[in-house]
């Protein structure tokens, strides 16, 4: 089953699905190594660690399907990523459509912001006319050239005009065919079982530390019919957290000694990047064209 294939199924499953956000390709072998079915990645995090600046939009399609095509290139598992608010009008999704098909994501979810979009848990967020949206989601439906492709729109109403305009703009995108609807920023248990109730498709539910240090249990999360739990930043925040730890013991202790123990240790690390992999094609393709060398020589 391929990375779409398995995506899809995982969105029509009756457990919980835990969903870590990569902000880069090593971040995304690491998930895969610890045994996560799928990932998410998110403008978030691929701000945070491209250009070291909080979301506000100010990435653009390309730099997102490069960023995006180097993580699914470092795993196998599916990836489900972020695509801001498709990046302008109709002819604009249908490009964002095509680059993300070709950078091998699984799945994609985009908003109904005005651009530029923002992290939607900043103030300051607003959202087209819902005609605009539902203009982008059949854009985006009719260029898409793998069915498994997974579209899912997301709306910033709840944090604008109220759960009931939330809901209402998530029915309607999913009448336009969207394979998931999202309300982002609902966050409440008792908010999103009725989410559930009044939407069609799956639900996914996002565990963000741009919302705060918000205790959620994940057990409830399931017993409601959530599908997915996403951590978009999770992965962001831990590697910021470790890399400041180790270099202000390494500036106070004036010691590279007293960084050891914080420190993945060399042969994990090349276990984890598959040197000895990378070893055995180069001496497998040498030792073939040695051979044809000779056989050519021979003859």
């Amino acid at each position: 089953m391929n990375a779409r294939k398995k995506f899809r199924s995982l969105m029509t499953g009756k457990r919980l699905v835990l969903m870590p956000g990569a902000y880069d390709g090593l971040s995304a072998r690491i998930m895969e190594a610890e045994g996560f079915e799928a990932i998410c990645a998110g403008g978030y995090a691929a701000i945070g660690s491209m250009l070291a600046q909080a979301d506000m939009g100010q990435s653009n399609a390309r730099d997102y399907a490069d960023h995006y095509a180097r993580m699914c290139g470092a795993v196998e598992i599916p990836i489900y990523v972020d695509a801001d608010t498709g990046f302008g009008g109709v002819n604009n999704v249908r490009q964002m459509i095509r680059a993300f098909e070709a950078a091998g994501v699984a799945g994609v979810f985009f908003s109904d912001q005005v651009f530029p979009n923002r992290c939607g848990y900043l103030p300051g967020k607003q959202v087209v006319p819902v005609e605009q949206m539902l203009a982008k989601i059949k854009a985006a439906l009719d260029v898409r050239r793998d069915a498994d492709f997974f579209i899912a729109a997301r709306t910033d109403a709840a944090g604008v005009d109220g759960l009931d305009a939330a809901i209402e703009r998530c029915q309607l995108f999913m009448a336009a065919g969207a394979d998931m609807a999202k309300p982002q920023g609902v966050d409440a248990i008792e908010d999103i079982k009725r989410v559930i109730r009044e939407v069609d498709g799956p639900h996914m539910s996002t565990l963000s530390q741009a919302a705060g240090l918000k205790r959620r249990s994940l057990e409830e999360l399931e017993a409601a019919g959530v599908v997915a739990a996403t951590f978009p930043s999770i992965a962001l925040f831990a590697a910021a957290q470790a890399v400041r730890n180790v270099l202000r013991i390494l500036k106070r202790e004036n010691s590279l000694t007293a960084t050891f123990d914080h420190l993945l240790p060399l042969e994990d690390y090349y276990a984890l990047v598959g040197l000895q992999e990378q070893l055995a094609r180069e001496e497998s393709y040498d030792r073939a064209a040695a051979a044809l060398a000779r056989k050519r020589a021979a003859e």
